[in-house]
């Protein structure tokens, strides 16, 4: 049987310059029947029919051009509509949760999939759990789901982020576990109630230690910290950062592991650090 992209090329030698068919895009990201591709500018002038031939293919409804990657505190998508329906909101499923959401709005990455099946399953049914950047749900409904803490707080600034957070607690029945929470976390996050925070943003996560500090029973448990980071100076870097944090409350953190989502540059990886805060 041929392979996608194989097909994908075959048909589009018909329909594009021939030079051009090495630039076709050969990853691309597929979020519910919407579909992310990276197009070359050479390519741009052909992106109704490119966008056709995937969409057929690759059976998806509407093709979105990334012209931009994401930008901004909210990490919000720079996406473009090439082909099919403009309205992309979609419901996305992976590992039997149901994540509603649109990606022209709000970032979702299926690089990061294997670490949301990992934190589904890290918790204990005794425990509660602070999510300081929920975003639509991406660690705490399959959290919820599956490990079934005893709570789950979610933080999201991001109203349209958080908006889609509410839907999919509904969309999961996991209302009864998760309570979302609109605002900044800084502000909004509860205090001195969690046995684990989750701290699942990149680009300054350094900066909300004290919030995942506080947000721990006695300032004591487990946090599971995201950041990218040169490949070379993990896990030091990260460390040296941490127990500085630590002094302050009179703690001590030891890393249990730690792991490479995936590469976020050349050299550069987006690493998520699990964390043990105790007393000294």
């Amino acid at each position: 049987m041929m392979q996608p992209f194989e097909n994908i090329k075959k048909i589009l030698n018909n329909e594009i310059p021939g030079f051009l068919i090495d630039s076709l895009p050969c990853k691309w990201e597929k979020i519910g029947d919407v579909l992310i591709l990276k197009l070359d500018e050479e390519l741009l002038r052909y992106q109704d029919v490119i966008g056709r031939v995937y969409s057929s293919v690759l059976k998806c409804r509407t093709v979105l051009n990334d012209i931009g990657g994401v930008s901004g505190e909210f990490r919000e998508p720079n996406v473009e509509v090439v082909y099919g329906c403009k309205d992309t909101e979609t419901i996305h499923k992976e590992n039997g949760i149901h994540f509603k959401l649109d990606p022209q709005k709000v970032m979702f990455s299926s690089g990061n999939m294997d670490e949301r099946i990992r934190m589904a399953n890290i918790s204990r049914r005794d425990e509660v759990v602070v999510d300081l950047f929920a975003g639509i749900g991406y660690f705490s409904i399959p959290m919820a789901v599956y490990s079934k803490p005893k709570k789950i707080f979610a933080c999201e600034k991001n109203p349209v982020a958080y908006d889609y957070l509410c839907q999919n607690i509904v969309l999961n029945n996991v209302v009864d576990i998760v309570e979302p929470v609109f605002g900044d976390n800084k502000k909004v996050a509860p205090r001195g109630v969690a046995d684990r925070v989750i701290m699942g943003y990149i680009d300054g996560t350094e900066g909300f230690l004290t919030v995942a500090f506080d947000s721990l029973r006695n300032n004591t448990g487990f946090i599971h910290f995201h950041e990218k980071y040169s490949e070379k100076i993990v896990p030091d870097v990260l460390m040296q950062v941490v127990q500085k944090v630590a002094v302050r409350y009179n703690r001590k953190v030891y890393l249990l592991k730690y792991r490479k989502v995936k590469s976020y540059a050349p050299g550069i990886g987006h690493f998520v650090f699990d964390l043990f805060v105790d007393e000294k």
